[in-house]
């Protein structure tokens, strides 16, 4: 097997890279891909007995931040850097990983390309940091083939210096057939935009998070249309205790704070296992809750950037070749 236990609670794959990863989507609880520098793709078809790893043609120097596969042969992924600079690209595969179509690239000043999610096989958007004070969103209709942008003209104003978090690819979700919230940070409170219409109207809804220039909220799970949950903290003091997690049970309408994660500090991704236990992920360690983040309990002091759920298959990605699969018996599952 491609893997060691190196802790009692994840369990380390052994794969041949020294790439970063912020990209994870466990699409199967078999088929797993993740996204990351270096031109950096990698994916399991067998729940990690073994990986495959893709260095995008042409791509060596990007950073893909965020992934959305569909299956075992279909992703789309995104690069996070200034587009001026020719980082925010969009490339596509067919064939498993093996070769990578680009299908959108831009070299407009200001644009940086923070996630990209679907609501279902064909419709999905892509984002980035605002410009002018508006989000940069694009939307495709045909599974990631084509990507047009979507007039920002409904789009609630950003405050200044207020941005997403490329962190773990899940600062922007989207929920349901046609919802989807992004997440910020950057300035003074961070806020929740909300769309209901496939991306085309967005509006703003502050939060009881503090956010400044490196803090403020970073990830977000909805198990349902209604209930959520948004993680965040300070990615220049990973460890300082920070209100790092809010919840709505009115779709996004309304935010509540809710308990500091244990361990507290920095929380980047969440995710909801078996429908019932939240599991936390960040640079300060790892935290599950069994009431819907009324209260954590710490797992260890893994540091991680994203999670991805599906099943029994609970992973996490990191810096430096860092993935893993949480034994679910630290759980009681």
């Amino acid at each position: 097997m491609a893997w060691n236990y190196t802790t009692a609670q994840w369990i380390t794959q052994n794969i041949a890279t020294s790439a970063s990863f912020r990209g994870v989507h466990a699409v199967t609880e078999k088929t797993v891909w993740a996204s990351g520098s270096k031109g950096t793709i990698i994916k399991t078809s067998d729940a990690g007995a073994k990986w495959e790893v893709f260095t995008v043609a042409g791509a060596e120097k990007l950073d893909f931040r965020d992934i959305h596969a569909f299956d075992s042969k279909h992703a789309v992924i995104i690069s996070a850097g200034e587009a001026s600079e020719g980082a925010a690209k969009v490339y596509r595969t067919a064939d498993g990983g093996v070769t990578w179509s680009l299908v959108f690239e831009t070299q407009e000043k200001g644009v940086f390309f923070d996630g990209i999610d679907f609501w279902n096989k064909n419709e999905g958007i892509i984002f980035s940091d605002p410009i002018e004070s508006r989000w940069y969103i694009l939307k495709t209709t045909d599974a990631g083939k084509t990507w047009n942008r979507i007039a920002s003209d409904n789009f609630a104003l950003c405050k200044s210096n207020e941005a997403a978090f490329a962190a773990s690819g899940t600062s922007m979700l989207t929920v349901g057939k046609q919802k989807a919230f992004i997440c910020t940070g950057g300035t003074t409170i961070a806020r929740v935009f909300k769309s209901e219409d496939l991306g085309q109207h967005w509006v703003a809804v502050d939060t009881p998070i503090p956010a400044g220039k490196t803090s403020g909220l970073f990830g977000m799970k909805f198990w349902d249309e209604q209930h959520g949950i948004a993680v965040g903290g300070d990615y220049l003091e990973v460890e300082k205790a920070v209100p790092n997690v809010a919840i709505t049970q009115d779709g996004g309408k309304s935010w509540q704070l809710a308990q500091q994660t244990t361990p507290s500090g920095l929380k980047e991704g969440v995710d909801l296992y078996k429908k019932k236990i939240l599991i936390a992920v960040g640079p300060s360690g790892t935290s599950f809750s069994s009431d819907f983040g009324k209260t954590w309990i710490m797992i260890d002091k893994s540091a991680f950037h994203a999670i991805s759920i599906k099943g029994s298959g609970i992973w996490a990605v990191g810096g430096k070749g860092n993935i893993a699969q949480l034994n679910t018996k630290i759980l009681g599952q």
